[in-house]
């Protein structure tokens, strides 16, 4: 890994190192530049990110080239209706020695032990697994028969999600939705991106991403990350969007009250800064203003608000209410 001077020696080489891994995913990825750019950000704020889109639309290839160019481990998990939380942490076996025959458990790691997980819709497994996987998440270590295991780092998890389909599906909680940093809408190409797209994947040409990054150097940035200085000002301007969305508070907008059932909590305003301080070094800056605040707004909290009957009744989504929000409403 490349020694640096200083810390901003080594912000202007994680700007210029996140255009290559852009380009480099773009090789293979046509478009979807709304996903990729948070998908990084959420990587250098270990964070984790749920995509939602019909099937399709190259999530999975996606989240295997971001595997390929960071040099990661790579595991994906298809989440089914039988799916036990053994069959994704793994559990222990019992094993003979051929030479005492002396009996003794074994544990055999499950997928989850990689760098970069997709749990491929996660919303097809019962809420047992999916908790299962939701506290590996959090806690980044999983304990099985009374035994704690460290899951190696950098540690980043994908879910995916097909929000068309949900005959015999286990909806995610609003509990469990805000472990993930971001949600991201994944959509349909452009014409001339699906024209481009049915080129390349018709045809014998193979694309292989170059490796940019690796996870030591992912691990250094991640820390950078943190100690990039945030005016109290940005502060509490992400504080005070959070709080706009509580409807049982005084900051609570009079129209908002009756378009929310639920707002957010503190930890969409703990991602609100981290999200930011991501979007400013990646974009050349070396601190977040309330642009960059604004710029991540919509990915960290479109899944932490509930929209109410009213809302829904009137075809007002989460995004409609972000937006009215961020135009100071």
């Amino acid at each position: 890994m490349k020694a640096y001077q200083n810390d901003v020696e080594a912000a202007d080489d994680l700007a210029v190192k996140y255009k290559a891994l852009k380009t480099e995913i773009g090789k293979v990825i046509i478009g979807q530049q709304n996903v990729v750019e948070p998908l990084l950000m959420a990587l250098f704020c270990k964070g984790h990110s749920l995509l939602v889109g019909v099937p399709g639309l190259a999530k999975t290839l996606l989240i295997s080239t971001l595997a390929e160019v960071l040099n990661l481990k790579f595991n994906r998990i298809q989440f089914t209706p039988d799916l036990m939380p053994g069959d994704i942490l793994g559990t222990e076996v019992l094993e003979v020695d051929p030479e005492t025959q002396h009996k003794y458990f074994k544990f055999v790691k499950g997928p989850i032990f990689a760098n970069l997980i997709l749990a491929d819709e996660i919303n097809r497994t019962p809420p047992k697994t999916q908790a299962a996987l939701l506290e590996a998440m959090q806690e980044r270590k999983v304990s099985v028969a009374g035994q704690t295991h460290d899951l190696g780092q950098p540690f980043f998890v994908l879910a995916t999600q097909n929000p068309i389909e949900q005959e015999g599906t286990y909806p995610l909680p609003e509990a469990q939705l805000d472990r993930f940093m971001f949600n991201l809408s994944v959509d349909y190409p452009s014409f001339a991106e699906e024209v481009e797209v049915v080129k390349q994947t018709t045809s014998n040409k193979q694309v292989k991403p170059q490796v940019l990054l690796t996870a030591e150097e992912i691990i250094f940035f991640q820390e950078l990350v943190k100690k990039v200085p945030v005016p109290d000002a940005v502060i509490e301007y992400a504080v005070g969007l959070v709080g706009k969305t509580r409807i049982r508070t005084e900051a609570a907008p009079v129209w908002i009250r009756d378009l929310l059932s639920w707002g957010a909590g503190p930890r969409a305003s703990q991602y609100l800064i981290l999200g930011a301080k991501a979007h400013a070094l990646l974009n050349g800056k070396y601190s977040p203003d309330i642009e960059n605040v604004k710029a991540i707004a919509a990915p960290v909290l479109r899944h932490r608000i509930v929209p109410s009957f009213t809302a829904e009744a009137e075809g007002v989504s989460a995004d409609d209410i972000i937006k009215r929000l961020l135009k100071g409403e």
